[in-house]
């Protein structure tokens, strides 16, 4: 053998091998309610906790509005919306496009036809759920069931 071909042979990675422990991460999208839940550390926040852990974690725009919107009818002080703010920056915020707008009104229109119309808040996150091909966490599933092919999962 060669001596640049011993070296090479040598220093060589093994080879990785699939550990089926090992968890690939997901993206999960969450309702607003299930945040809220989290954020109040209210019980009902608990159970959504197997389906968080290990995941990437995302937040419609809708979702972060109404949270600021939140903050300020309840008209929480300076420090309290800061921390509010720093809690929403450990979520990823997917914004508003095209594409997500013809998802939105998709979903207006398959849950209309379906004769359980849903309000274009709720359509909002449902359509950013199906935008992203993940499923969403809400403890309000009801409010989506028109909403043809959204993936759901609840613990109520």
């Amino acid at each position: 053998m060669r001596a640049a071909a011993r070296h090479a042979a040598s220093t060589r990675r093994p080879r990785a091998t699939l550990n089926p422990e090992r968890r690939i991460m997901a993206i999960r999208v969450i309702d607003t309610d299930v945040w809220s839940y989290i954020y109040k550390s209210r019980d009902e926040g608990k159970l959504y906790q197997p389906h968080l852990f290990g995941n990437i974690l995302v937040i419609s725009f809708q979702t972060q509005a109404e949270l600021i919107r939140w903050a300020l009818s309840a008209s929480w002080s300076p420090r309290r919306r800061q921390h509010l703010e720093l809690r929403l920056g450990k979520y990823v915020v997917e914004y508003s496009s095209y594409a997500l707008s013809l998802h939105w009104a998709e979903v207006m229109e398959s849950a209309r036809r379906n004769g359980r119309p849903i309000v274009a808040a709720d359509a909002w996150i449902a359509a950013t759920a199906l935008y992203l091909g993940a499923p969403l966490i809400t403890h309000n599933k009801t409010d989506f069931v028109g909403v043809d092919g959204l993936a759901v999962i609840s613990e109520a």
